[in-house]
């Protein structure tokens, strides 16, 4: 019997592998955020620009607005680049339909899997009017931001920095007629700005909008009351405001045109009541904090640049973290203002900036946007032409927060990849961006008033 057993040897040791983290987070039905970390990651760099569809859409009788400011007289440039761009952009909450606006006064709703679609379609670089793939309104007047109703889908709202009006549109019935218009001011014979910088409505009440002024305030409507606004929160001041965020619909954030971010409670006290009163009321700023000084607490960041008071350009919060304000500044930089603790916590200097580059300050204003479930934050730059996607992941394991130690990043807990910045170079300037709500898709606005879809490229099967 002997001859049928081998020489005996010793097994190897079991050596210990790391869990397919994929199927760890199918069979559980849980995904740790490690996991979504990594999958970011991943997804960002898988992201380039797939296709720019131009502004030469044509509107009856003529060419619209925006196509007409392209071709501008040369020797009229200051004010035909004025009137050029994308100004804003938005989903609808489904991410069925895009908004978008330019500075010429056109809006255009988009249907995006149209749009997306046509990526793959035939070669061409324009869309066609006669289709009923978008509506394309020409107001007349620049536009400088746009919005959806979260609560009625079939709404949106423009407010442009020309006048004191918002207004409101029913994409279905799109006459000009039938749009409600709002009304910041009672008195039109004042003297001072009085135009709207940005829109934006409340989460929980259809009827409920806040707009932006030139003139230091943020006017509040209801819309079942009245057309003129039932609550002012003013800054004592004549700083303009560029932008505007809502935190909870509970606290009120603007920023204005000399680096202040203001805050208003509008819970409590005599102002809870002003949405059930046809009279105007004031409320005071609550908080008011100067970005800059912010700034100068960051050593290492004082260290490498001056650091002067700079206009805010935009505000937003984190869609995944409310307590994450996003600013971006007019000469690039961006970062992240922990509510909870009001200091900032990430920001990164386009490498131009700290070069020494020269960053023209007369650009129309940007419109950055956040990802709607990743701490990701996507700008265009202000020097060329690309898009950043900046980690603003909320910790210290972020590549654009203050503490960052490059010695210890690899040992985060959050992510078994080392987290970076990611620079998408593409072919115009970006001023605009929305995200979509499902699957992460860029959409972005330049300044030659294009659409630039930025998403993950496919194979297409051309077989039988």
């Amino acid at each position: 019997m002997e001859k049928y057993f081998g020489p005996c040897t010793r097994l190897p040791e079991a050596r210990f592998t790391r869990r397919w983290t994929r199927m760890t987070t199918e069979i559980k039905g849980k995904m740790p955020l490690s996991f979504r970390r990594d999958a970011s990651i991943l997804f960002h760099d898988s992201l380039a620009e797939l296709g720019v569809f131009e502004h030469d859409y044509i509107f009856q009788p003529q060419k619209c607005a925006s196509a007409l400011a392209l071709v501008d007289d040369p020797a009229n440039s200051s004010t035909s680049f004025s009137r050029k761009g994308i100004s804003g952009l938005d989903f609808d909450t489904e991410g069925i339909y895009l908004a978008s606006i330019t500075k010429a006064g056109c809006l255009i709703v988009h249907e995006f899997e149209t749009l997306y679609c046509a990526i793959y379609g035939p070669k061409s670089s324009q869309l066609v009017n006669g289709t009923k793939e978008f509506i394309h309104i020409s107001v007349g007047q620049a536009l400088d931001s746009v919005r959806w109703n979260p609560i009625n889908q079939d709404e949106v709202a423009c407010a442009t920095r020309e006048n004191h009006h918002i207004c409101l549109i029913n994409i279905f019935h799109f006459s000009s007629k039938e749009a409600q218009v709002l009304c910041s001011q009672k008195d039109h014979t004042m003297e001072h700005a009085n135009g709207l910088s940005e829109v934006l409505f409340a989460s929980d009440d259809k009827s409920r909008l806040f707009a932006s002024g030139l003139d230091g305030n943020v006017y509040v409507w209801d819309t079942r009351l009245s057309n003129h606004p039932c609550l002012t929160l003013t800054t004592n001041s004549r700083r303009e405001l560029n932008s505007i965020a809502l935190y909870q619909d509970q606290v009120v954030l603007g920023a204005d045109k000399c680096g202040f971010i203001h805050s208003w409670d509008i819970r409590g006290g005599q102002s809870s009541h002003a949405f059930q009163s046809h009279n105007q009321r004031s409320l005071y700023p609550s908080i008011s904090i100067k970005l800059s000084a912010e700034l100068e607490k960051i050593s290492s960041l004082k260290a490498q640049t001056d650091i002067l008071p700079k206009e805010i350009h935009s505000i937003s919060i984190n869609p995944s973290c409310s307590r994450q304000l996003a600013f971006h500044l007019v000469d690039g930089w961006s970062g992240v203002l922990d509510l909870s603790d009001l200091v900032v916590t990430h920001v990164h200097c386009p490498p131009a900036v700290l070069d020494g580059t020269v960053i023209s300050t007369k650009s129309i204003i940007r419109r950055p946007s956040w990802f709607p479930t990743f701490s990701t934050y996507a700008v265009g730059s202000v020097a060329d032409k690309g898009l950043y996607l900046l980690d603003f992941f909320p910790g210290k394991h972020s590549a654009c927060h203050v503490d960052f130690d490059p010695e210890s990043r690899s040992n985060s807990p959050d992510c078994s990849r080392i987290p970076e910045n990611k620079y998408i170079p593409v072919s115009e300037n970006i001023l605009a961006c929305a995200i979509h709500p499902h699957n992460d898709t860029i959409i972005a606005g330049t300044k030659e008033s294009s659409l630039m879809v930025i998403s993950q490229k496919h194979k297409v099967d051309n077989g039988d």
